[in-house]
């Protein structure tokens, strides 16, 4: 065998990583869906931090003018987290849950 017959690395195409083709979120039951209350980097003040959706960015939008309504307080979305201002935990548990997601307390 000649020098230099290993081709594996050589061409760009192999060192891509397959693209899977995932056009169906995850249903909203099987989403391992984590809200919890956090301080860090906020300046001391506490916001509820919800993570784990798989949705597209509508989606988030959506989610989270429904959650905003009804808490009654502001919020952003900021690389698929969803973060409430103050400690709106059991709320955000509530709407959740009667949305069909799975939600579990996560931290304090």
């Amino acid at each position: 065998m000649p020098k230099g017959g290993w081709q594996e690395f050589s061409n760009i195409d192999s060192l891509q990583r397959p693209i899977t083709a995932s056009s169906d979120p995850t249903p909203k039951a099987e989403q391992r869906v984590r809200v919890q209350p956090t301080r860090g980097g906020k300046g001391g003040k506490t916001v509820t931090v919800i993570s784990g959706l798989d949705l597209d960015p509508a989606g988030f939008k959506s989610l989270l003018k429904k959650l905003k309504t009804r808490i009654g307080s502001g919020g952003t979305v900021k690389e698929e987290l969803i973060e409430l201002q103050g400690d709106q935990v059991d709320l955000a548990l509530e709407l959740l849950s009667k949305e069909g997601y799975r939600p579990k307390r996560a931290g304090g």
